[in-house]
């Protein structure tokens, strides 16, 4: 990271924030007593940066290109402007909010809709259909159901607030497109994984969560000039996560039941996806 300038702390920086994200450039603001630090993850969008600077002190109205503009005026509402920013990410955490209010109302009756396979209650025993039953009745939606099912508000929001951090940067930086891709094929594979293990009542939007963190991390490290940002012990934090709720020791303090194949699963394919667009992002330099 590359540190542009300092400013104050009564310093509005929403307008700079905005202007830097909607031109690609992959920046970082931290506070300290003296104020804020601006930190440019690229060294080569330097350039560019202090002319967006300059333009932003002189209070220039048109910083964030004209599309951008328009899509900011049409949202009108500060509670549709997640949708017109990430409109993926941004349904699919209202999708997992809604699904885990109707539980809260159907309980089982609409967790058995969603799992992966159809379950079912038969002579007083649960009978699980296989993943055959699952494509032959047409029900192709449960390969990716589980990943809208939390089993608890810490597992709920933890969730949202890692779908939030890294799906808003995609879409900012790759679009729309590339994030529901990245969405709907790390849900199936994390999802694919854990059936693969056995496990039919499992749930929960974190492989999707280790699939973006896979994609961004790959994307900082290996083409910087896309403007992707993660910071390094976040990564270590993550994963260091991931290996430990895979131990023994973590069912000793009562974090054994956690969906790991899911993780890696979602993992792998962010990883994919990811060293797939940063090797195109470094030949087109």
């Amino acid at each position: 990271m590359y540190k542009v300038i300092e400013l104050p702390r009564d310093t509005d920086t929403r307008a700079l924030r905005q202007a830097l994200w909607a031109h690609h450039i992959g920046h970082r603001f931290t506070e300290d007593e003296q104020g804020y630090s601006l930190w440019l993850v690229d060294p080569d969008q330097l350039e560019e940066s202090l002319r967006l600077l300059e333009r932003w002190r002189r209070g220039d109205d048109d910083l964030v290109p004209q599309k951008a503009t328009v899509k900011r005026r049409l949202a009108g509402s500060s509670l549709v402007v997640p949708f017109t920013l990430a409109p993926v990410t941004a349904w699919l955490i209202v999708l997992s909010l809604l699904v885990f209010a109707l539980m809260a109302v159907f309980g089982d009756l609409l967790v058995v809709t969603m799992t992966i396979v159809p379950v079912a209650v038969v002579g007083g025993s649960l009978s699980l259909g296989t993943l055959g039953d699952t494509l032959a009745s047409g029900q192709v939606w449960r390969l990716f159901t589980p990943a809208l099912l939390h089993f608890g508000w810490m597992h709920l929001i933890f969730n949202m607030l890692w779908l939030w951090y890294f799906g808003r940067q995609i879409e900012t930086l790759k679009g729309s497109r590339t994030m529901l891709f990245l969405a709907v094929t790390s849900g199936l594979g994390g999802n694919l994984a854990q059936y693969a293990t056995g496990t039919v009542l499992f749930g929960g939007m974190s492989g999707v969560d280790f699939a973006l963190l896979g994609y961004v991390w790959l994307m900082a490290y290996r083409a910087p000039q896309s403007g992707f940002f993660v910071p390094q012990m976040l990564v270590v934090f993550m994963l260091g996560w991931m290996v430990f709720t895979m131990t023994d020791m973590a069912e000793s303090v009562g974090f054994g039941n956690v969906a790991n194949e899911a993780h890696l699963g979602g993992l792998l394919v962010g990883l994919v996806v990811g060293w797939y667009h940063a090797s195109r992002a470094r030949r087109s330099r």
